[in-house]
């Protein structure tokens, strides 16, 4: 085989591919060969078949498969191995292709059309200063996620007086003759959905006796009040009067005091031992968690800048335009849609370029602690910072296996080592902002 490619401008090139019967007679004779012993020929067993026949009946079908199969595994060498800057794949040029005649030819030269990658240096070094934007947690945020671990180390509590949020433990007795009575029943009075219903518990103490109508309370709804009279939910209807409610007991769900027990459950044994260091953690838990949005933003303010930088990249449009329309079974490409892709395919390229100056290599390491740092994020955004790292990797792991999933953790786990790679190269502008300035930046910029 000989190849030939020939630069028809700085954004395309005609690739030439020569063959000749040498090339690709003896993969045809083998698949003839694979024919015979499976092809159905009246009058003739299996494998018994004259192979002037079998010629006669797929020769052409068959020379112009492995001739197409020959061509698809050598171009991508040529280019592979010649380092050619393509985008895309080779299209065919069909006007040339037409003329084939592969049934009577022995030698062939097929042409394709190859849209070529533009040419430009994407450099970035300490002369380029960029904004770093660390978020800072506000106040509220941090008193927040501390309410929140007081919360999970909380207990239920016997109080005498009634809150709203408490839980009524007592008997439930229909104010008419032979009515229900329900020993022990448990109420909340705040899930009642009648305000003044709810009113008449307030300030209740245990051995008051109140009185209230439970089918306006729970505004007829059959699931809750079959489950508070103990009757069934067609039964419910039949019970819709006043009731006596009789307090024996009232549990409050009380938040723990900041202590050793609640520090420990939030970041491991004796990692803090006070409250000003505590909420300093949780400071740090944020700003840890906000880094990864500071992180993306910067790459993002990178992709500005070095589109700016560089100008527009020149592409040869038709071709591509072909090679994304055979990507879509032929569907046409909106012009919309087609210059933007052209805008990603750019950032692309460039990130592609920083990726191989930084010498940005992954494995299966740096996939799996993207995606436990995702998981890791996860698990914090529920108030649980402490979670064992073996459990981490067990999340992590089931997150891989989903293939859309492990691309995205893969491009991440790029993305992440090229913005630290960026962070050591450029001078970086450190501002504080909050949560609020940040987000306005970055919908700004979006």
């Amino acid at each position: 085989m000989e190849f030939t490619l020939k630069n028809q401008d700085a954004t395309s090139a005609i690739l030439s591919v020569k063959i000749q019967e040498a090339d690709y007679s003896a993969l045809v004779e083998k698949q003839l060969k694979n024919f015979r012993q499976k092809a159905n020929f009246p009058g003739f067993r299996p494998g018994m078949v004259p192979m002037g026949l079998v010629k006669k009946q797929y020769g052409t079908a068959v020379k112009a498969e492995e001739i197409n199969k020959l061509l698809q595994t050598k171009i991508f060498e040529y280019i592979r191995e010649n380092k050619v800057d393509m985008l895309g794949e080779p299209l065919p040029i069909e006007e040339q292709q037409a003329s084939i005649n592969m049934a009577e030819d022995k030698d062939f030269t097929f042409e394709f059309e190859i849209a070529l990658a533009p040419k430009f240096d994407a450099v970035l070094d300490s002369s380029d200063k960029l904004a770093y934007y660390r978020i800072q947690p506000t106040d509220e945020m941090i008193e927040g996620q501390v309410n929140a671990y007081a919360q999970r180390c909380g207990e239920y509590k016997q109080v005498e007086s009634y809150e709203n949020g408490d839980m009524l433990k007592g008997t439930l007795t229909e104010s008419v003759e032979e009515g229900i009575v329900v020993r022990e029943a448990v109420m909340m009075p705040s899930y009642m959905k009648n305000d003044e219903q709810k009113a008449l518990f307030a300030g209740a103490k245990v051995n008051d006796i109140v009185t209230f109508n439970p089918s306006v309370a729970f505004d007829s709804n059959e699931a809750e009040l079959s489950s508070l009279l103990k009757v069934e939910k067609n039964e419910v209807a039949a019970h819709s009067g006043e009731f006596t409610f009789a307090v024996t007991e009232i549990t409050r769900f009380v938040a723990s005091e900041l202590n050793q027990t609640v520090f420990d459950a939030a970041f491991g044994k004796d990692a803090v031992t006070n409250e000003a260091d505590f909420r300093a953690k949780i400071a740090e838990q944020f700003e840890a968690r906000f880094e990864v949005e500071s992180d993306y933003k910067l790459l993002m303010d990178v992709r500005t800048y070095l589109t700016e930088k560089l100008g527009k990249f020149e592409y040869n449009e038709p071709i591509l335009r072909r090679v994304m329309e055979g990507n879509k079974n032929g569907e046409a490409v909106s012009e919309e849609e087609f210059q933007k892709s052209l805008t990603e395919l750019s950032w692309h390229l460039v990130k592609e370029q920083l990726a191989r100056k930084y010498e940005i290599k992954i494995d299966d390491s740096d996939v799996l602690d993207v995606a436990k740092a995702a998981t890791r994020d996860q698990f914090a955004q529920y108030g649980m910072a402490n979670v064992p790292d073996d459990l981490l990797e067990n999340y992590a792991k089931e997150m891989l296996k989903q293939e859309k999933t492990r691309e995205a953790l893969i491009n991440r786990a790029v993305d992440v080592k090229l913005i630290q790679a960026i962070k050591g190269a450029v001078v970086l502008d450190e501002q504080k902002v909050s949560v609020e300035e940040f987000n306005k930046l970055v919908s700004e910029n979006a």
